[in-house]
């Protein structure tokens, strides 16, 4: 078996973190009553080659992530609330995204911090909080539901561009692939497998650079890593960006900053 190989990446990111009898479903109004609703790997699959064909096809992530990730925003959930301050986060249930779109308060983060990063990002990319929000509406009413698998479900939509920051990938094809890989080590969703997985598989013939190796590293950080979507992140974004990094045990991405920045983009080829 090639270290390289994106078979092998799919086999291993499956099959590391995630026990058949505890597979993920999908993040729907069944969830939040307590059933559990079927996977629907033909659904995901479609949507995962239209995803891997335009990466700003943001909708196509959330497709994935109904199909296949309910039960791990549950016990993300029950999670948060073992923490040191989950309890209080859980309890105060604050709409992250309501204050990453108050401009005012952005502007007050002091210069070096996770925020200061994360305003400049945003504003240079002409991201916002409320647009990606507003992807992940499309088809799902129960988005918004007063339910705290809910909540907690939109919380970690929310902070997703924060990782970004916090991890050092960019929005690059290679840097979504590797925060992709990143994100189903910390949150256990089947659905951050499968994208990660068919990544490293359309990778596989990039020999130039060590792209799957950039997306495996990119899993072993997650791993490595204090749990992110246990953070107090109002004080988060406070924090200086190095030593938040320090703390979090987020150790740099050497594999993706070694390759070019001109390559990265390349790194995941559209099918013919």
């Amino acid at each position: 078996m090639q270290k390289d190989d994106g078979g092998v990446i799919f086999v291993r990111l499956l099959e590391l973190d995630t026990p058949m009898a505890l597979v993920d479903t999908a993040d729907r109004p069944t969830a939040f009553r307590g059933q559990t609703p079927k996977l629907d790997w033909l659904h995901a699959l479609r949507s995962l080659r239209r995803l891997l064909n335009d990466k700003e096809d943001t909708g196509q992530v959330f497709e994935i992530m109904r199909a296949l990730n309910g039960a791990s925003t549950a016990k993300g959930y029950h999670r948060l609330l073992t923490t040191p301050q989950g309890g209080r986060i859980a309890y105060e249930r604050q709409e992250f995204a309501r204050l990453l779109m108050d401009d005012a308060w952005l502007d007050s983060l002091p210069a070096g911090s996770v925020g200061a990063a994360y305003r400049e990002f945003i504003r240079t990319e002409q991201l916002s909080a409320e647009g990606l929000a507003e992807i992940s509406r499309q088809n799902a009413a129960h988005v918004d539901e007063p339910h705290p698998y809910a909540w907690f479900g939109r919380r970690t939509r929310d902070v997703h561009d924060i990782w970004h920051i916090l991890t050092g990938y960019h929005r690059d094809g290679l840097g979504e692939a590797c925060l992709v890989a990143f994100s189903y080590a910390q949150t256990k969703g089947l659905g951050w497998a499968l994208i990660g997985a068919g990544a490293a598989w359309r990778a596989r013939k990039g020999r130039d650079h060590p792209y799957i190796r950039a997306i495996w590293q990119g899993y072993q950080r997650g791993k490595a890593a204090q749990w992110l979507l246990g953070q107090d992140y109002e004080r988060l974004m406070a924090e200086p960006l190095e030593a938040a990094r320090q703390r979090l045990c987020l150790t740099p991405p050497t594999l993706y900053d070694a390759i070019p920045a001109a390559a990265r983009d390349g790194s995941i080829p559209q099918s013919a």
